[in-house]
């Protein structure tokens, strides 16, 4: 059973900033935990702070695209992980020894659909897909089917391009892990209430923000859902 892991965290830190110490040990880190976690780790993923972000909106017709950085909440995705696990508790305890889960949060979701990726590369994009609560889409449901429909359009548009994706159920399955003082906190229910959850992502590959825009801008989107684009981070 899949599992995302969400990463999530105050942005700005030395920790975030690629080329200083306190990175790299982050990354040291992160390392010392994929190695941990040995096969339980599917996929994952670290990305570029929301400066270096692109918001995808609809209005009408129309693709509506802004710069970041965005400031509608105090903790933003880093970064996430694909769990591969029995069930809730394993996904649990391989997700509470990851660092994030002391400095900010993971929320762990279950996986409805996910599309296996090879390791990130250069010129690698995440395409975080946003919705309101209300207007998420349940499995096994009419019209699941006809979302799944027009994302399986929007895959055979992309090609080769894109190189993985996760679809997830619903907000309401959803476990918050924290451990500000060393013991792991778990709540039901997503990180933060929120005018918008994270329904789902992307990755794809493209040469630089205009080919990775025009490309997002295909991504079927609800009346009030979003896609943020996110360059991803390539460690070798």
């Amino acid at each position: 059973m899949y599992y995302l892991a969400v990463l999530l965290g105050a942005e700005g830190g030395p920790d975030a900033t690629p080329g200083t110490p306190e990175f790299d040990a982050e990354v040291e880190r992160y390392a010392a935990f994929d190695a941990a976690a040995g096969a339980a780790v599917a996929g994952g993923a670290a990305l570029a702070d929301t400066s270096e972000a692109v918001r995808l909106t609809r209005q009408d017709e129309r693709i509506l695209v802004t710069d970041g950085p965005f400031a509608e909440s105090a903790e933003v995705v880093g970064g996430f992980y694909v769990l591969d696990v029995a069930d809730l508790d394993e996904a649990i305890d391989v997700a509470g020894k990851l660092p994030a889960v002391r400095t900010g949060a993971v929320e762990l979701r279950p996986v409805a659909q996910y599309f296996p990726h090879a390791e990130p590369g250069a010129q690698w994009w995440a395409a975080l897909l946003w919705e309101r609560p209300e207007a998420v889409i349940a499995p096994d449901t009419a019209e699941w089917d006809r979302a799944a429909a027009a994302h399986g359009a929007f895959a055979e548009a992309a090609g080769a391009a894109l190189t993985g994706g996760v679809a997830l159920h619903p907000p309401g399955t959803a476990t918050t892990l924290r451990a500000p003082a060393g013991e792991l906190l778990l709540t039901d229910g997503p990180f933060a209430e929120a005018a918008e959850v994270l329904d789902g992502l992307y990755l794809f590959t493209a040469a630089d923000r205009a080919a990775a825009v025009e490309l997002a801008g295909g991504i079927p989107l609800g009346p009030g859902g979003a896609t943020e684009l996110r360059p991803v981070l390539a460690f070798g």
